[in-house]
C-alpha cells in the first residue's frame, strides 16, 4: 500500500508538472483598474476638465476605492483606480464600466471611442518585445507590416492577450491651413471640416434598374493621398470654387508625429516600430513564445528585405534559465545529501532509502500546485529550491534511529517498527513546526502578501509530503532492504571514519553531561541567545 501511494504521488506530480503553466510571476489580480480615454487634438487642460473630471466624479461613487489618480496629456487621459485588497477585481471592473456608461452623456461628443478599462496584473508585462526598422522605407510603410500583418497574426495565437504597438506611425494626410488665407476667403474652420467629411466617404451609390438588367454602381469617394485632397472644393465664393490647396498645405504624413520608438544597433539609434506581446493569465509563457518564434520565418518571407525584424527581449529565456538553475540545484543537493549520508553510514542501502524522499516530495508538490492553480514561476521555483534542504531531514532522522536499533542486534522488521515508533511523534512535530514557520507569510497583507502566498503554500506542501514519506516509505524500505551494519566487512576507509566519529561522539558525550549538570546556566544562556537574535 505504501509503495502504491508513493507511486501515485509521483505519477500525479509528473502529470501536474507538464500541465503547469510557466510564467515569470504568479497570476495575482491586483484590485487596480486603469481607464483610458482619447480626444485627438485636445489640450491637457481640456482633457482634464471635459473628460477626466466627469469620469472622476462618477467613479467617486463606487465603494471600496482606496485611491484614484489621473494624468492628462495632449489628446489622452489616464485614470488609475486602486481598490482595497479585499475587493474583487471582476466586480470592481463591472462597477467601473457602469460608471463610464453613466458618465457618457457628460463626455465630449467628438471622442472617437468610449473610455476603455484594463485590469492591472504583474503578469501582464510583455513576455516578448520585437522591433521593425528600415533604413530606406518610410516608417508609415513599416507600420503597415507591423500592425496589419504581424500584430494581427500574433493576436490570433492561443494564449496571447494583446499586442501593443510602440511608436506607431500610421499613415495620414495633414491639412495645414493658413489663417490669413481662411480670412481672405471668408472661410471658417468648421466649413473646412465639413468639406473634408463630405468629400472623403465610401458609401454605396445604388443600383440602376432596367427592363432586362440591373447594374450596381461602383464609385469610391475615399481619397487616399494628399494629391487627391489638394483639388478638393471646400466652398464656393462669388461663383468660383475655393480648393483646399488655396487655403493651406496638404501633405502626406502620420496620424501622430509626437510619439517615436528607437532601437540601438551598430549604427546607433534608429527609428523603429515596437511590438510588445502580452499573454493571457494562466497560460504558458514558454509555449506562447515558441509559437511566436515559429511564425518568424513566415514573417520574414512576407516583409520586404529592406525591413529588419529584431527580437529584443524574450522572457521565456529567463524562465528557462530559472528552471534549469533549479534543476541543477536539485541534482547538486541530491548529490550532497547522498554523499553526507554515505560518509556517516557507509551503507549503500541506507544511503538510497532517505534519498527517495527528495524527488517524491518535490514531484508531489507539482500535483498540489496544479490543483491550486499555481504556475511554475520564479517565486514557486524559489520555494522548491529552499525546500530541498528541508525535505530530507525527517527521513534521515528516521533512518538513523532504525540503524541504531539494527546496531543493537535486532532484525530489520523489528528495528523498523520500534525505530519508527520511537521517532514518529518527533518527526511529526518537526514537520508541522517547520511548515508552521511559513504560516505568517500566508497572512501577509498588501501586494507582497499576494505575491508570496504561492511561495508559502508551495514550500509547506513540499515539507508535509516529506513528513508523510518519512513516516511511511522510509520505515517500509528499511524493513525490506536495509542491510545490517554487522553483516558487512569493513576496510581501512570505514575504520578510519569510524575512529573519527567515535572521537566526535566522546566529545559530544562530555559536553552534554556538562550541559545537563548546569541546567540553570544553560537555560539563561538560551534566553540570552534568543534576546540577542531579536
Amino acid at each position: 500500500m505504501t509503495a502504491l501511494v508513493m507511486i501515485g504521488i509521483v505519477l500525479f506530480g509528473v502529470a501536474g508538472y507538464f500541465a503547469l503553466p510557466v510564467s515569470e510571476l504568479p497570476n495575482v489580480d491586483f484590485p487596480t483598474i486603469q481607464v483610458q480615454a482619447a480626444l485627438p487634438g485636445a489640450s491637457p487642460e481640456t482633457m482634464a476638465s471635459t473628460v477626466a473630471t466627469p469620469l472622476e466624479r462618477q467613479f467617486a461613487t463606487i465603494a471600496g476605492i482606496d485611491s484614484m489618480t489621473s494624468s492628462s496629456l495632449i489628446g489622452s487621459t489616464n485614470i488609475t483606480i486602486q481598490f482595497v485588497l479585499e475587493r474583487n477585481i471582476d466586480a470592481a471592473a463591472q462597477d467601473v464600466q457602469s460608471a463610464i456608461a453613466a458618465a457618457s452623456k457628460k463626455l465630449p461628443p467628438g471622442m472617437p471611442s468610449p473610455p476603455t478599462i484594463q485590469k492591472v496584473n504583474p503578469a501582464d508585462q510583455p513576455i516578448l518585445f520585437m522591433t521593425l526598422s528600415s533604413p530606406s522605407m518610410a516608417l508609415s510603410a513599416v507600420d503597415e507590416y507591423a500592425e496589419n500583418l504581424m500584430a494581427q497574426r500574433i493576436s490570433m495565437l492561443d494564449g496571447v492577450a494583446q499586442v501593443n504597438v510602440f511608436g506607431p506611425q500610421k499613415w495620414a494626410v495633414h491639412a495645414q491651413l493658413d489663417p490669413n488665407l481662411l480670412a481672405a476667403h471668408h472661410i471658417g474652420i468648421d466649413e473646412v471640416e465639413q468639406a473634408l467629411a463630405q468629400h472623403n466617404v465610401n458609401l454605396p451609390v445604388g443600383t440602376l434598374w432596367g427592363p432586362d438588367q440591373a447594374f450596381t454602381i461602383k464609385a469610391s469617394g475615399q481619397l487616399m493621398t494628399a494629391a487627391g485632397y489638394r483639388d478638393m472644393i471646400v466652398v464656393y465664393r462669388n461663383g468660383s470654387p475655393v480648393r483646399l490647396s488655396q487655403i493651406g498645405k496638404v501633405i502626406d504624413g502620420v496620424q501622430y508625429d509626437k510619439t517615436a520608438n528607437w532601437v540601438l544597433n551598430a549604427q546607433g539609434a534608429e527609428r523603429s516600430i515596437g511590438l510588445a506581446v502580452q499573454r493571457q493569465p494562466g497560460t504558458n509563457t514558454v509555449e506562447i513564445s515558441d509559437r511566436i518564434r515559429k511564425l518568424m520565418p513566415t514573417f520574414r518571407e512576407q516583409i520586404p528585405p529592406a525591413v529588419k525584424l529584431t527580437m529584443l527581449m524574450d522572457r521565456s529565456e529567463s524562465i528557462l534559465e530559472s528552471v534549469n538553475d533549479v534543476k541543477f540545484t536539485l541534482w547538486l543537493t541530491i548529490g550532497l545529501v547522498v554523499l553526507v549520508i554515505f560518509l556517516f553510514l557507509r551503507n549503500i542501502s541506507a544511503t538510497l532509502i532517505p534519498s527517495l524522499a527528495l524527488p517524491i516530495s518535490v514531484i508531489g508538490t507539482f500535483a498540489a500546485m496544479k490543483q491550486l492553480g499555481y504556475t511554475l514561476d520564479n517565486l514557486s521555483l524559489m520555494a522548491l529550491t529552499l525546500s530541498v534542504g528541508f525535505v530530507v531531514d525527517d527521513a534521515i532522522v528516521v533512518l538513523e534511529n532504525i540503524v541504531r536499533h539494527l546496531e543493537m542486534g535486532k532484525n530489520r522488521l523489528t528495528a523498523a517498527f520500534e525505530g519508527a515508533r520511537e521517532i514518529g511523534f518527533t518527526v511529526l512535530s518537526m514537520t508541522i513546526s517547520l511548515a508552521a514557520v511559513f504560516i505568517p507569510v500566508l497572512f501577509m497583507s498588501g501586494i507582497l502578501g499576494r505575491l508570496f502566498h504561492e511561495f508559502a503554500v508551495t514550500i509547506m506542501v513540499a515539507i508535509l509530503i516529506s513528513g508523510l514519506v518519512s513516516i511511511s516509505l522510509t520505515p517500509m524500505l528499511c524493513s525490506r532492504f536495509l542491510r545490517p551494519p554487522h553483516a558487512q566487512k569493513h576496510g581501512w576507509f570505514y575504520n578510519l571514519f569510524e575512529r573519527m566519529f567515535d572521537s566526535w561522539l566522546k566529545l559530544y558525550d562530555v559536553t552534554l553531561r556538562v550541559t545537563l549538570r548546569h541546567r540553570v546556566v544553560t537555560f539563561v544562556v538560551s534566553i540570552l541567545l534568543l534576546v540577542g537574535t531579536v
